[in-house]
């Protein structure tokens, strides 16, 4: 198990063996989904907007918005 510490701030740091394990790097977006009393902190890359695919029933059209806006992200 890593730990880490909160500031006061409400900040964490990610252990690095974490961080390169998931492929954060600085600027990488992480989404914290609260699960009872746990919370997951979860990557918002490709992979897991490709893993919501069909779960609307928009046949992809969402997923494609949500990658095409993660495209300009990038591009500023």
């Amino acid at each position: 198990m890593e730990t880490s510490s909160l500031t006061i701030k409400g900040q964490i740091v990610v252990p690095s063996k974490i961080r390169k394990k998931l492929g954060l790097k600085k600027g990488s977006k992480v989404g914290f989904i609260e699960m009872g009393d746990k919370v997951i902190l979860q990557p918002l890359d490709k992979r897991y907007f490709k893993s919501l695919i069909g779960i609307g029933g928009t046949k992809g059209i969402a997923l494609k918005s949500l990658l095409n806006d993660k495209k300009k992200e990038k591009n500023l």
